[in-house]
């Protein structure tokens, strides 16, 4: 059976800029906006490869950036993403029907922020927090030379060694959600997406490392409990009555 093809993505958006008249509580009305938001670079890669794409508005078009990951987001099965399902995903459609793209074909979503939101009960759910806790490899990064928000306003600029920092941040935003996907992916609700569709195998990590382990009662039946001893995860296996 052909397994899902699994995209992990992350996007970096241009701020707006609007006229204001304090530092706190803004209402900011639409005629005070003097340029709207948009994508300005992504990052991704499919789960498990080396390779990682970017691609950013420093070197191309807006429309080809967005043509770009909406042609990934196309052969995607299933995106993994960092906060994406309040964020990246919106924006990026908000983006594509703007720039007259149509729907990339549907895909399903794991979100770690949801993950971690929904299993346990951390200081914090940002990637920062919940990377420097997990995360061996690909701890997030903090930025060196333009911190917060001086690598937009500089990359707004032009600055070429600030758009070389948005991409190494980027990437590495999309290596460090990989790597705290595959710490929570155990921990995902019971009705998250099935990365693995492997007859025999874990739905979670795909490998063939399953065993039997107690029996799950339902109103009307009662089933074969599964762990996987590679990954932690657990499963239901065949109908015992």
């Amino acid at each position: 059976m052909t397994q899902p093809k699994v995209l992990v993505l992350d996007i970096e958006t241009k701020p707006m800029t609007a006229h204001v008249w304090g530092l706190k509580d803004q209402n900011i009305a639409l005629n005070q906006i003097v340029e709207d938001w948009s994508v300005m670079a992504f990052a991704a890669k499919w789960l498990g490869d080396t390779k990682v794409t970017y691609y950013d508005t420093f070197k191309h078009s807006e429309f080809e950036v967005l043509r770009r990951v909406w042609e990934l987001l196309d052969d995607a099965d299933i995106i993994v993403t960092q906060y994406g399902s309040g964020f990246d995903a919106p924006r990026l459609n908000s983006r594509f029907i703007m720039n007259g793209l149509n729907p990339p074909s549907p895909y399903r979503h794991l979100d770690t922020y949801r993950i971690a939101k929904k299993s346990f009960a951390f200081t914090s759910n940002k990637l920062e927090y919940l990377t420097d806790k997990l995360c061996v490899k690909y701890k997030k990064l903090s930025h060196k030379k333009f911190p917060g928000m001086a690598l937009w306003t500089e990359c707004l600029k032009g600055n070429k060694k600030a758009w070389a920092e948005m991409k190494r941040y980027n990437i590495h935003d999309v290596l460090s959600t990989e790597e705290l996907y595959l710490k929570l992916r155990a921990w995902a609700p019971a009705n998250a997406p099935n990365v693995y569709e492997i007859n025999g195998a874990c739905r979670v990590c795909g490998k063939d490392s399953l065993i039997k382990k107690g029996v799950e009662r339902t109103k009307t039946f009662l089933w074969q409990r599964l762990k996987c001893i590679s990954c932690g995860s657990w499963g239901r296996g065949d109908k015992i009555k």
